[in-house]
């Protein structure tokens, strides 16, 4: 045998090349016989591709998650995070992979995996970031500046240490060691998790966050945090893993496909039944003069008013989720004077992890899984009904749509022919955005005015992330050192994207709305805005 040849290290599932050779879709590496470099590779699914081939250009939909915390500040010394950084990095591969595309069907991660302690913390090192910037700064240059990911860098860490002693009381040491028995003064400082969407989603990130603070704020000592990382990586990377080492897997090979191709035929007709339900007539009048730029406006409610907007819903039977699906209905309805008659719809994320077959072969919870659904709600306000008791009563139906989509027995079959659909859609676009740039795109013919005139109007108003209770992630306990206190999180959009964002956190209900202020009409933006907030204080407050 050649040395200078690839030699494949792994055998698990092949196909065959062009030129009759085998190329592996998901296996381990390795450079040479006479080199011990290695890598994992596979290639990006259709949920992947539809997030990864619109980011190319500027970033959109890279995700980041600020927290604000409070603790001393030798627990955020550069050493210590590094360490916890780079542990997490060979947990979770994706985050330190890289993308290449050969063409818009031959997309891969490749994950290169470090060969020493001191390899994966210059690794880990290059992407992390001390800055000395204030939250709103730190937001705003991530979601207007240069992009900071790339195909070489899928996840971003930035530290920002504010250096202000905060005149709350000091936090005793654990340690019972003689030389850390003394009080530390506290300082406010602030985290960015930034990592591309195709490699996860917001569950991701939240997990990932909680198993960061726990490192950092556990008892573990510099010292032995590296010892921990170097047992890591032999254990998960090291010389005898390289036989069974994958990636995590994309969300398509999480389910057990049935070859019926009766089953297939009747999926297909369930999910273009189910699509020709969605109807929505209303939308933001949408401007472009200007380039983009996210704003995000946050408001929490203080644990008092949390407690009592919770315990409202409660009465009523609903979550706060479906509570906000009804505010923002009943906040459009209010300003909307055209096209009554049609109905809003809204669409949100789906965690479809629960709903997983097949056992991953990797334990990292870094990957994407999430479908979409919809809920559709009447825009007009019945004038003979107290505006409340319409309130409660859409409330209920956004809950019962909710509940329904997420134990419909088609899910998995409707989120795989979605993925399909938006795969195939992203690599249409990508290859015209591709064209255009190169200047020999060609448009397609128009479609003829009557077939346009025939079609059901299926435009969503607005998308919500609801997170939940993120409270139940974070397990504010394994890291007593640390306080924290604020959370704030969404994407890098598109020219006018607009999402808005409802959770639980440190015992405060927070709903913020992230949009491009110059991509919309800034009054009528505006005003949802602030009908959303008074229906907030009206309705669920009082």
């Amino acid at each position: 045998m050649d040395p200078s040849l690839p030699v494949l290290l792994d055998i698990a599932s092949r196909s065959v090349s062009d030129d009759g050779s085998e190329v592996k879709s998901q296996g381990s590496y390795c450079s040479s016989l006479k080199d011990t470099t290695w890598k994992v590779e596979r290639p990006l699914g259709n949920s992947e591709l539809s997030y990864f081939l619109p980011s190319r250009a500027s970033g959109v939909n890279d995700m980041y998650l600020h927290l604000g915390f409070v603790a001393p500040e030798h627990v955020v010394r550069r050493a210590r995070v590094l360490i916890v950084w780079a542990i997490l990095r060979i947990r979770h591969p994706l985050l330190a992979s890289k993308v290449i595309m050969q063409d818009y069907e031959d997309v891969r991660f490749v994950f290169t995996p470090p060969r020493s302690l001191e390899d994966a913390l210059v690794n880990a090192g290059c992407n992390l970031e001390y800055r000395n910037s204030t939250k709103d700064e730190l937001i705003d240059s991530y979601l207007n500046g240069a992009r900071t990911l790339s195909n070489d860098r899928l996840s971003y860490l930035i530290v920002s240490q504010g250096g202000t002693s905060l005149p709350s009381p000091p936090i005793t040491p654990r340690s019972t060691s003689p030389s850390n028995e003394r009080e530390y003064p506290l300082y406010n400082h602030d985290i960015m998790i930034c990592a591309a969407h195709f490699l996860g989603d917001g569950m991701a990130l939240h997990q990932f966050a909680n198993d960061f603070f726990g490192l950092l704020g556990g008892d573990k000592t510099v010292t032995e945090l590296e010892a921990q990382l170097t047992e890591e990586l032999s254990s998960r990377w090291g010389a005898d893993s390289t036989g069974n080492a994958v990636l995590p897997n994309a969300l398509e090979d999480n389910f057990t496909v049935s070859p019926s191709k009766l089953r297939s035929a009747a999926e297909k007709i369930d999910f273009q039944l189910s699509q020709r339900r969605l109807v929505g007539g209303h939308s933001f009048r949408q401007q472009s003069k200007q380039p983009r730029h996210t704003i995000v406006p946050t408001v929490s409610y203080d644990p008092e008013r949390t407690k009592s907007i919770l315990k409202r819903c409660k009465m009523h039977g609903v979550s706060v989720s479906a509570a906000i699906f009804a505010a923002c209905n009943i906040a459009w309805a209010k300003m909307c004077s055209e096209k009554q008659d049609l109905s809003m719809m809204m669409y949100s994320a789906l965690n479809l992890r629960p709903y997983f077959t097949v056992k991953p072969a990797n334990d990292s919870y870094w990957f994407l899984a999430i479908g979409y659904f919809n809920v559709i709600l009447p825009t007009f306000i019945p004038r003979s009904i107290d505006l409340s008791s319409v309130f409660w009563h859409r409330a209920r139906v956004a809950k019962e749509q909710s509940t329904q989509a997420a134990k419909n027995r088609m899910i998995v079959s409707r989120s795989l022919l979605m993925a399909e659909g938006r795969g195939q859609r992203a690599r249409l676009w990508a290859k015209e955005d591709d064209e255009r740039e190169r200047g020999t795109f060609v448009p397609p013919p128009p479609v003829p005015a009557a077939d346009a005139a025939l079609r059901t109007p299926s435009a969503a108003l607005i998308g919500l992330s609801l997170l939940g209770n993120l409270d139940g992630i974070y397990k504010h306990g394994t890291f007593p050192d640390i306080r924290l206190h604020t959370l704030t999180t969404g994407s890098r959009q598109r020219s006018g994207g607009m999402l808005l964002f409802g959770y639980t956190f440190a015992g405060k209900l927070w709903v913020s709305l992230g949009y491009d202020v110059n991509g919309f009409d800034k009054v009528m933006v505006e005003q949802f805005w602030e009908n959303m907030l008074q229906i907030m204080d009206d309705l669920l407050l009082k």
